[in-house]
């Protein structure tokens, strides 16, 4: 007779500690019951789903506001747009707008849909390239071999994030959750996930 399949919070004292969380805008989504991806089998559930802390995005944030507010500025104050005609400072002003919203928009696509998620038996590594091609790499938890992780710098201390390093037997050798949040936690996770592959072999619970 078949045994049982454990939930998540049996066996995993990181899970138990994570309230269920549907919002699709965090960095850090555990136990989500309305996400999905397209190469889901029907039994697998997701356990985590991550993206890069918001925080590294600080950078295109930057130069967003220095295409939008300080760059018009300082060719204010240098007199550049005084001899400038009318029709040549509103088209530049239209062009850096259209400029600033692109970069936004590229942006928030890059982080929204470039994700890491973890399920109960494997890994998934989504490489948003464009909006016609995207990169998935996958690797099966029982062929996880070892986990790494890797937080520097003064930021990535006071914010909680850092990168994983998780080296497997799967076609892909080496799969990077790059600038993660709660990295200490994933690594607690994952390696909860890899003892309750070994535990299902022993009592015969692998379909």
């Amino acid at each position: 007779m078949k045994k049982p399949v454990r939930q998540i919070d049996d066996y995993s004292e990181v899970m138990r500690q994570e309230t269920p969380s549907n919002n699709c805008l965090r960095a850090f989504i555990p136990k989500p019951k309305k996400i999905s991806f397209e190469i889901q089998d029907h039994e697998e559930k997701i356990v985590l789903v991550l993206r890069q802390h918001p925080i590294t995005q600080i950078k295109s944030v930057l130069m967003i506001l220095f295409l939008f507010v300080f760059l018009p500025f300082l060719l204010k104050v240098a007199g550049l747009t005084a001899v400038l005609p009318d029709k040549f400072r509103v088209a530049g002003n239209i062009f850096l707008f259209f400029l600033a919203i692109g970069i936004a928009f590229r942006s928030f696509l890059m982080w929204f849909f470039n994700v890491y998620i973890i399920t109960d038996e494997r890994i998934i590594d989504v490489d948003f390239i464009s909006m016609i091609y995207k990169n998935i790499s996958t690797a099966k938890i029982d062929n996880i071999e070892d986990i790494t992780k890797k937080s520097s710098g003064i930021v990535a201390n006071l914010f909680d994030y850092g990168t994983i390093l998780i080296q497997t037997a799967a076609t892909k050798n080496e799969f990077e959750f790059d600038h993660v949040p709660h990295p200490a936690k994933v690594v607690k996770l994952l390696n909860e996930l890899v003892i309750e592959e070994e535990r299902e072999k022993i009592e015969g619970r692998v379909n």
